[in-house]
């Protein structure tokens, strides 16, 4: 199994408005790459060819998704965060176990969100609980692709 390195990748761009001004904005992404270096790289090459004008990284944080669930459907353009707490029995000392993880889920609104969260969970073997969905910012995701 291949383990995803995500990276939110804040991107400084001119925007032209409506009335034909310009507006200075940081739109977020979230990128696939082995490390920052390759993360900048990526969010350059994925980006700069739907801007017009100066385009800069402003900055690159690391995030944790263990999981991200993606929609084709074209009204399904948001990004919603799940965290999950996934629940296992101790055999020896019979207590619950919780672990948290942060899962990412492409989606419509909020309720789709938790409907194609449970929809990708259906077949886990484990017992799960949804503690928190929120909306991201993030405008796109770009997974990692082989050349």
């Amino acid at each position: 199994m291949i383990m995803n390195n995500w990276f939110e990748c804040k991107v400084r761009i001119e925007k032209v408005l409506e009335g034909g001004a310009t507006k200075k904005v940081v739109e977020p992404y979230l990128v696939d790459a082995l490390n920052f270096t390759e993360a900048e790289a990526r969010i350059i090459e994925e980006v700069s060819p739907y801007c017009n004008g100066h385009m800069e990284v402003a900055d690159i944080k690391r995030t944790r998704y263990c999981e991200m669930f993606t929609a084709e459907e074209e009204n399904c353009d948001k990004w919603y965060k799940v965290k999950c707490v996934f629940v296992t029995l101790d055999e020896k000392t019979q207590t619950e176990k919780r672990t948290s993880q942060l899962m990412l889920v492409q989606a419509s609104d909020l309720r789709d969100a938790v409907k194609r969260f449970d929809e990708g969970m259906k077949n886990s073997m484990i017992d799960y609980e949804i503690a928190a969905v929120q909306e991201t910012a993030l405008l796109d995701v770009f997974p990692y692709k082989q050349k």
